[in-house]
């Protein structure tokens, strides 16, 4: 196969300066300063040796030694955490800026979405920036005139189509330049979080729309937080971190690695921003699937369970133990609630070490995200230990439920699984 993009030791280096602080100086004091760099640089020049970076200056690599193919029709996901080197790849692909080293080729014209609104102007109307959108592009009159139509039912902004495009929504923003870069006939496309805003709906015909793009052999480049919509687009997925590339292949075994690298990774034993008596102490959690494997991501409303390790006083021994764990949203609010006072299990404290295992044979029925777990341990009814945020992990979407779409939190985020007639 053919490739679309070819990338050979791609390298980004910044130069971060930190100041020192120094005081009130007078302009006397900053002069002899600067004539001394001055002096300093001009000796080493003369001398033919190379000038050191000054004082308080750092090199920064935001990518580097980056070496991926990526074939015609692909569909390839990049994940990674906040400073991966995520944006400055796109930005390199997309030529916004210029790499350190290395090259990167690319097969045909690209069309990138680095951002809602990218290159439209505020106050031309949504009809001016559908030709001026497509100029920049790349893109002649005849071609977008051709697609113009398209276009405009795409984004459901008849209504407003000339109306300046400042007084549009941010969802109106996105729909408008997604359908843009989408329609026109670009050989590369390149997205970088279209799905942040938008209802369901409109997600829904992104999805398709994308499809659509790969059916006609052209290539997807998809940049997102949302594990979700990753694994619904995409058919192979990379991993960046500290700017390299850690792992690449298929796109469900990547989030899997990409959940693993923000799971919770100090011990909950140095953890001091607990409460309760301490008599009995949490040691770890973790998250079992239903075939026994410790896990940081699960599938919404498959089984799954809770390993809740403690470490107890000997005066404790042979009390009944009631344990709390609760699930909330990355905001913090509080979704479902696992009691051991509600099930009715009746647990005691039968040593110094011991686990306990919740089970949840219909799995959690949530919209796929990131969520938190707290925890909190009872003894005789009295807090004996509780934590916010003991752990973190990722609910992915159902094999069978709600197929192909990503779920919006903004409709809720409870996910049941039901049928309409």
């Amino acid at each position: 196969m053919t490739f679309a993009i070819k990338i050979e030791g791609l390298g980004k280096r910044y130069l971060l300066k930190h100041q020192k602080s120094r005081g009130y100086q007078s302009l006397r004091e900053v002069l002899a300063q600067k004539t001394q760099k001055i002096t300093a640089a001009s000796k080493a020049l003369l001398s033919g040796k190379t000038s050191q970076m000054g004082e308080g200056n750092e090199e920064f690599w935001a990518l580097r030694d980056v070496d991926l193919q990526v074939e015609q029709g692909e569909r390839l996901a990049i994940v990674g955490r906040n400073g991966a080197g995520k944006s400055t790849l796109l930005k390199l692909l997309s030529r916004v800026t210029e790499p350190t080293c290395g090259r990167a080729i690319l097969r045909g014209r690209i069309a990138s979405l680095l951002e809602v609104g990218t290159g439209f102007h505020p106050e031309l109307t949504g009809r001016e920036n559908i030709f001026l959108n497509g100029a920049i592009l790349g893109m002649g009159s005849h071609e977008i005139e051709r697609k113009f139509d398209e276009i405009v039912a795409f984004a459901d902004v008849e209504k407003f189509l000339d109306t300046p495009v400042k007084r549009y929504s941010s969802g109106m923003y996105t729909r408008l330049a997604f359908s843009v870069a989408a329609h026109l006939e670009t050989d590369i496309l390149i997205i970088d979080e279209v799905l942040a805003v938008g209802d369901a709906a409109f997600q829904r015909k992104c999805l398709g729309k994308m499809e659509d793009v790969s059916r006609q052999g052209r290539t997807l480049i998809f940049v997102s937080h949302n594990m979700a919509a990753v694994e619904t687009l995409c058919n192979r997925a990379v991993l960046l971190s500290g700017g390299k590339i850690v792992e690449e292949g298929e796109t469900r075994k990547i989030v899997e690695s990409y959940s693993r690298t923000w799971r919770q990774e100090t011990s909950l034993d140095d953890r001091h921003d607990r409460s309760g008596t301490g008599q009995v102490r949490i040691k770890s959690i973790s998250i079992q699937n239903e075939s026994g494997q410790q896990v940081s991501r699960v599938v919404s409303t498959q089984e799954i369970g809770f390993i809740v390790n403690v470490k107890a006083d000997r005066d404790v021994i042979g009390k009944k133990i009631d344990l709390i764990l609760i699930v909330c949203d990355s905001r913090d609010n509080r979704m479902i609630p696992l009691y051991t006072e509600w099930s009715q299990d009746d647990l005691f404290v039968s040593g110094e070490l011991q686990s306990f295992n919740c089970r949840i044979p219909a799995g959690l029925p949530l919209v796929p995200g990131s969520y938190w777990i707290t925890a909190a341990v009872l003894i005789g009814g009295v807090n004996a230990d509780k934590l916010e945020r003991a752990i973190e992990f990722e609910v992915g979407p159902s094999e069978k439920f709600a197929k192909d779409v990503v779920l919006n939190q903004a409709f809720g985020q409870i996910a049941i699984e039901h049928s309409w007639r």
